[in-house]
């Protein structure tokens, strides 16, 4: 039976924000394509003279044309389909009900299992089950301890034995869960930039201004340009692209596999509304 490596990388942003909150990231790759594209933004790096972590929380005026350069390259992989990107987050607006001590205590887990489990559509990547498809999963600093990262694993391998998975041939191996540092994955870094300016421009950080200030600060103007550039370069895939609803599927569940690139805002099952967590017009 034919086989399919994927590699999944996984990061969080800010859990909390004043209007969306839990922006969770995923980039999904070929596993055999993991070093040339790894390669290729490594020498782009190198080119920019940018030798350390690139990071949304370090964008500035001095490097803001720098990491325009970068995810400009980054995108040229999302387009071409090479790299898939998943953001999840929530809204405010939809406050969960019936929480349990256990679903707080375990939310960046549970999280993290929806978003593997269904933002890349990966029940419908194998269709008829003709192959055996397994998962790579990097997650970016894990944190906790062991015996919670044991379980964590235990819970990822359990998404093949779901219901939905039912002769889908996906796995996720035990031994193929693992966290790594986002200082040596470049991928993960081009992931971080673009979960950062989700979080950034729809919790509206592009309004704020110093205390006392008329004006915003020049760091704020660079993360506005970067975040405009990633906009661009998403309408370039999806006209009209809506960063802050759905991405929707036009051609059935399908669409959730072979998108490149999708958002999803994340809706519990039971909430309650809060108005106060509604953007001002």
């Amino acid at each position: 039976m034919p086989k399919r490596h994927y590699t999944i990388y996984c990061d969080e942003s800010s859990k909390k924000g004043p209007y969306f909150s839990n922006f969770y990231g995923s980039a999904l790759i070929q596993s055999a394509d993991r070093q040339a594209i790894e390669k290729i933004l490594r020498e782009k790096k190198e080119e920019l003279n940018i030798f350390g972590e690139m990071k949304w929380t370090k964008v500035t005026k001095e490097y803001q044309e720098k990491y325009v350069e970068f995810v400009r390259l980054f995108f040229d992989f999302v387009a071409s389909g090479r790299i898939k990107i998943r953001i999840m987050f929530t809204q405010n607006y939809h406050r969960p009900k019936n929480l349990t001590e256990e679903h707080r205590e375990n939310e960046y887990y549970l999280l993290y299992y929806q978003i593997l489990k269904h933002a890349f559509g990966l029940r419908h990547c194998n269709p008829n089950g003709i192959d055996r498809v397994f998962i790579t999963t990097l997650l970016d600093d894990m944190p906790d301890n062991k015996e919670k990262i044991e379980r964590f694993r235990n819970y990822i391998c359990s998404i093949s034995q779901t219901s939905a998975f039912s002769g889908c041939g996906v796995f996720f191996p035990k031994d193929q869960i693992a966290h790594v540092n986002s200082h040596e994955h470049d991928i993960l870094q081009g992931l971080d930039i673009i979960l950062g300016s989700m979080y950034f421009r729809l919790n509206d950080l592009h309004k704020a201004k110093p205390d006392g200030a008329k004006r915003r600060g020049k760091r704020t103007l660079a993360k506005e340009a970067v975040y405009k550039e990633i906009n661009r370069l998403i309408r370039g895939i999806y006209p009209n692209f809506n960063i802050g609803a759905n991405t929707g599927t036009p051609n059935g569940y399908i669409d959730r596999w072979e998108q490149p690139y999708r958002h999803w805002r994340f809706v519990p099952k039971e909430f309650e509304i809060d108005e106060d967590a509604v953007k001002p017009r």
